[in-house]
Order: C-alpha cells, then sequence, then structure tokens
C-alpha cells in the first residue's frame, strides 16, 4: 500500500524537492504566499524575480532557517517542517550544502580549517582522515593550494570556491547557492558557473540557486521559478532560457530582457 504521507507529482513520481502551497511570512507582512513548484534530481532549478520579491526568503525556508506559515516543504515526499527538530537536522546534514551570498567563512580559521569544520562537527573521522578529505574537497573546487590561507587573503571568488567546499565536506546530494555570483567579475562568475555545471554532473547533485544574474542563469539552470513581488507568488515556471524566449507575461520579460519597467508589468519598456 503507498504510503499516504507522500505527496507525488501529477505524473505519479516523486519529486526530489516540493513545495505545496506555501506561504512565507515576518509577521503581519507576507512576502511569498501559495507557492507550489517541484525540484527534480538532476535539476540545477533557479529561483528568480525582482529585487525584494523573497527569493531568499525562499532558500532559507527550505534550507530550515524559517518556518512556513502555511504549506508543506517536501524531501522525497516527507514533510519538512512537519518532522521533529532532531529529524530536520539529520536531513539537512546529510543532504543539504549551502553556499552563501558572503560565502560565511569563519575570518579566524583558514581554509582548510573552515572545510573541516563540518566534518569535526558531525562525523568520528580522526584528523588525518578529516585532513584528507578537506584537500579532496578544495581540489574539486581548484582550492587545495589555499588549504593553509585565510579568507581575508582570498579574493572573491576564491571565497567562493572556499565556500563552496565547505557546501561539499558532508558530501550532500542537494547544494542550495544563494548569489553565488554576486560582486564578481563577468570571468570569475562564468568559471564559477562552469564549476557548478561540472560539480552538478560529476557527483550527481542537485542545486537550487537563487539568482539575479542573466548571464548565470541563461548558461546554467535548466529549470526554475519566477517570484513576483506584487503578486507574492510565482507567476511563470520554466527554464530561464525558455521563460526569455517564450513566455508572455509583462513582468517575466521586463526581468529577462532588462527592461526597467514597473513590476506590474506597466511601463513595459520605458526606461529610466
Amino acid at each position: 500500500m503507498a504510503d499516504p504521507t507522500i505527496v507525488r507529482a501529477q505524473d505519479g513520481s516523486t519529486p526530489l524537492l516540493a513545495l505545496r502551497d506555501v506561504t512565507l511570512a515576518f509577521g503581519p507582512k507576507v512576502i511569498q504566499q501559495k507557492l507550489s513548484f517541484d525540484v527534480n534530481r538532476g535539476s540545477i532549478f533557479a529561483v528568480m524575480g525582482g529585487s525584494g520579491c523573497g527569493k531568499s526568503t525562499v532558500l532559507k525556508s527550505m534550507i530550515g532557517l524559517l518556518r512556513p506559515g502555511e504549506g508543506q516543504f517536501l524531501v522525497e515526499g516527507e514533510d519538512y517542517w512537519a518532522d521533529t527538530e532532531q529529524r530536520r537536522i539529520e536531513i539537512g546534514r546529510g543532504r543539504f550544502g549551502v553556499l552563501f551570498q558572503n560565502s560565511a567563512l569563519w575570518s579566524a580559521l583558514t581554509v582548510g580549517e573552515n572545510v573541516a569544520l563540518p566534518m569535526q562537527m558531525f562525523t568520528k573521522l580522526d584528523d588525518v582522515e578529516i585532513r584528507r578529505l578537506s584537500l579532496l574537497k578544495l581540489a574539486l573546487v581548484g582550492m587545495e593550494h589555499a588549504y593553509d590561507q585565510l579568507p581575508a587573503e582570498l579574493s572573491g571568488g576564491m571565497r567562493k570556491r572556499a565556500g563552496l567546499a565547505r557546501a561539499l565536506a558532508l558530501d550532500p546530494d542537494i547544494l542550495f547557492f544563494d548569489e553565488p555570483s554576486a560582486g564578481l567579475d563577468p570571468i570569475t562568475s562564468s568559471r564559477l558557473d562552469d564549476l557548478i555545471v561540472n560539480l552538478r554532473d560529476g557527483l550527481g547533485a542537485t542545486v537550487v540557486i537563487v539568482s539575479h544574474e542573466l548571464p548565470s542563469l541563461f548558461a546554467i539552470a535548466d529549470d526554475g521559478v519566477f517570484l513576483s513581488a506584487t503578486s507574492k507568488t510565482s507567476i511563470a515556471h520554466g527554464s530561464p532560457v525558455f521563460l526569455r524566449d517564450y513566455c508572455s507575461d509583462p513582468v517575466v520579460q521586463d526581468f529577462m530582457q532588462r527592461r526597467h519597467g514597473n513590476e506590474d508589468g506597466s511601463g513595459r519598456g520605458q526606461l529610466r
């Protein structure tokens, strides 16, 4: 008999991640409401939208930092926020890797120590094995040479890669990236895009990325959802390239074509 607690997609399959009628709010201020979408295994899924639409807030809820006011966040059909705190920790620790916008490296620790920290906290590996694995994770992102350096000694792009190595420390199969290209020059951003795709292909990971950097989104994302700050929900679903080329919604087109119109679509194409 099928487990009645497992929520399935319309075709009968169980998506790796799914939001079902999720509402996110801070007190009376609603950020997103009735938000629903699926993230399939192996996808690079983009959460898109203009400033203030709630992209990072959605990500915070998906990684366990903000409980939804309503709705469900499902991890392979299991309701993440309906579980106990201990179960949420187990799911997140074992499956989630997060790269925050500012990399969030501990400034007093070396790069190697930053990468080693999750393994020291959550595994019983000895120091020799932790060092070996830390070097391996850094090698995956081309940063093994920086093992003994401090974050302050690194460029912005190098800090991003070091943060990514730390996100990989516990071998997660789901990676969450919050504005990974923010503050990077175009060449460094392009290299980071290539790295994300290579990690997805090489490790079989699924990636959820919050970004407003259109070149990166067009280059790497194969699916996504577009959030509106006005209606406070998703108004389009598909890859960034698909939305750019085929979505008729004026708000989506304003964003994808870098037009400066009002969020509700009025003033579309009017430059300011």
